[in-house]
């Protein structure tokens, strides 16, 4: 907590020259007046409303990517994601309700429960996904004049709670490690993730062994306006998201239309209103390098609201 307070009067000295007049005050006369009790008021005002103006700076991650943001402890996170994605002729359509909870002040442990809808020239599905459990603990922490250092790690689970045939049937994972620098104007933040896909059993046809993928990303985020707690707050995303998988096999034999490499750069947005925010963006793809006859992705979207309870 002592720390918390003393990056908050560090971000006041920045950003005084914004504040003071809301005060009728001056820097001059906060430079020279040493009369204690104005002293005392005038840092305990502007502590006050940069602690209101950049909560909201250090509570967020990126859209299409994790970042290291976690939850106080007992705190509570709801969100509401709607995402699609497009590759040729098949379309897919995700609803997902996500609950988080903060074990402690570094440590937050949550769910994910999806609804999905298939399409394609042939046919249209839609049914309950599998669930995901999460977790995510920050690590490292570095307060500095006017911003935020943190990285942290990150696990998933997708089980297989689903019997319909949007359903894998398989327990995937994935391990990751994200790190973020954040600032009253900019957002800078990057992550590696490995999923592990699990196998599945074909019956007649043998073992399908899906392949692993790696997932890099870099995001830059900017605020071109700093406005008060009780005010409306935009910012701006871009994120480049990389995508490496391996060869699918059954039986140990390779697939030969499996695998391969994808990048998009992904522009976006993060509108917040005090314990609110709405993200939405849009991937756009500017590499394929996919092995043999797949489909390469025309777009992917998504949409998300989430509360801080």
């Amino acid at each position: 907590m002592v720390n918390f307070i003393r990056f908050k009067i560090l971000l006041c000295q920045c950003q005084f020259s914004q504040l003071a007049p809301l005060y009728n005050l001056t820097i001059k006369q906060v430079k020279y007046k040493y009369d204690g009790l104005l002293v005392q008021r005038v840092l305990l005002a502007l502590v006050v409303s940069l602690v209101a103006i950049t909560s909201r700076a250090y509570a967020h991650d990126p859209i299409f990517s994790p970042g290291p943001h976690v939850l106080f402890k007992d705190g509570i996170e709801v969100h509401g994601n709607v995402t699609q994605a497009k590759a040729g002729k098949e379309k897919s359509t995700s609803y997902a309700t996500e609950l988080k909870y903060g074990l402690t002040g570094d440590w937050v442990a949550g769910v994910e429960l999806p609804y999905q809808h298939f399409s394609n020239n042939e046919q249209s599905v839609s049914a309950l996904g599998d669930t995901s459990l999460f977790t995510k603990y920050r690590f490292w922490r570095n307060d500095t004049l006017g911003r935020q250092e943190t990285a942290a790690l990150l696990a998933k689970v997708k089980l297989n709670t689903s019997s319909n045939e949007l359903s894998t049937n398989s327990v995937d994972s994935i391990i990751g490690l994200t790190y973020g620098l954040e600032s009253i104007k900019w957002y800078r933040w990057a992550s590696i993730r490995q999923r592990f896909n699990g196998n599945i059993n074909k019956g007649q046809l043998g073992n399908l062994q899906r392949g692993n993928k790696t997932l890099i990303d870099f995001v830059i985020g900017y605020r071109p306006q700093l406005n008060g707690y009780r005010d409306p707050d935009m910012v701006y995303m871009l994120e480049l998201n990389t995508e490496f998988s391996q060869h699918s096999k059954v039986n140990n034999k390779s697939l030969v239309n499996s695998g391969g490499g994808q990048a998009f750069i992904s522009p976006g947005f993060m509108w917040t209103l005090r314990n609110m925010a709405i993200k939405g963006g849009v991937q756009l793809p500017i590499y394929h390098d996919l092995n043999g006859s797949q489909q390469k992705s025309d777009y992917r979207f998504k949409l998300s609201i989430e509360w801080h309870l």
